[in-house]
């Protein structure tokens, strides 16, 4: 058995905004990708991820009981499954900001769930914020809480713009300039990052008002103005809104940053030879830059491994 390939995401813009209504974008990154698959005397990754699978159904089992209506899933044919030696073979690091839980979401809901909305269909928004919400209940097992959007990404394939909570909606993204100097980048931390103590960290800091307004008047502002111009290919615009981007973010979420970028950080700002930004929540994984010459921000960052994403 080798199920379908499901790819890694990566959320461009958003990340802590979209819990406060900012806009986002976030486009599949189909470099890591995972599938479900099975064998026999497991060891090592597959044997812990077929165990954790295990979990996994027993904690879908109670979803479908509690959330009747929402989802239900053809849980006797799951067990059999992993009881078989049943598990997700995937490259996508895990805490790394790019969606491995999403990936596995999307695969176990692909093929056992029940009436399932397909990818064929006409995604109206209905359906979209449908499977966002089934997404996230399911995602909760590995997160604690979820907005379904990564698997919803690694499910559809597709560009996805969220206009706020309630509106989402499959997009285009302009396509690339193979041949342009600029480029969206993600720089290795080489530190794992856990999605649940930063998320926590950034709630603490919300029940601040001088925190509150600075993510409202601030972060969400730049954040929306971003998303904006990167649909709309407006470079020069959008370079100007990711420079304050990158600044409000080393000001106000330095927890999010693991401490050795700090100053690579501030050199970016400082020289614009690059603008680094936070990759999924933070705190390790990979970190995304943006620059409008990759040259000088290669030679800038010469000590790291530059993985491109995207050419301007």
């Amino acid at each position: 058995m080798k199920g379908p390939l499901f790819y890694s995401k990566i959320l461009l813009f958003g990340e802590y905004g979209i819990i406060k209504d900012s806009k986002g974008l976030s486009i599949p990154y189909n470099f890591f990708k995972g599938a479900l698959k099975s064998g026999k005397d497991l060891s090592g990754q597959a044997l812990k991820s077929n165990e954790s699978l295990k979990a996994f159904a027993g904690y879908l089992k109670q979803l479908q009981d509690q959330e009747e209506g929402l989802v239900s899933f053809d849980i006797k044919a799951l067990e059999e499954d992993i009881a078989n030696g049943m598990y997700f073979d995937s490259s996508i690091p895990q805490g790394y900001g790019i969606g491995s839980s999403g990936a596995l979401v999307a695969a176990i809901y692909d093929k056992y769930a029940k009436d399932k909305i397909t990818v064929l269909e006409n995604l109206t928004r209905d359906k979209l914020l449908r499977l966002k919400e089934i997404f996230g209940k399911m995602e909760s097992f590995f997160h604690g809480k979820s907005s379904g959007l990564d698997p919803l990404n690694s499910y559809l394939s597709l560009p996805i713009l969220i206009n706020s909570k309630d509106n989402i909606e499959s997009t285009s993204i302009p396509s690339q300039n193979t041949n342009g100097k600029g480029a969206v980048f993600l720089l290795d931390s080489g530190i794992t990052g856990e999605t649940a103590p930063m998320v926590q960290i950034f709630m603490e800091k919300m029940k601040q008002e001088g925190f509150r307004n600075m993510v409202k008047n601030q972060f969400v502002k730049h954040t929306d103005a971003c998303v904006e111009d990167f649909l709309n290919g407006n470079i020069k615009s959008l370079f100007g809104n990711l420079k304050q981007l990158s600044h409000v973010v080393f000001d106000h979420f330095k927890p999010m940053i693991p401490s050795k970028f700090h100053q690579l950080w501030k050199q970016g700002i400082e020289t614009n030879d690059y603008y680094l930004k936070l990759c999924g929540s933070g705190g390790g994984g990979y970190i995304l830059g943006f620059t409008q010459d990759l040259e000088k921000a290669k030679k800038a960052l010469k000590d790291y491994n530059l993985e491109v994403v995207y050419n301007f």
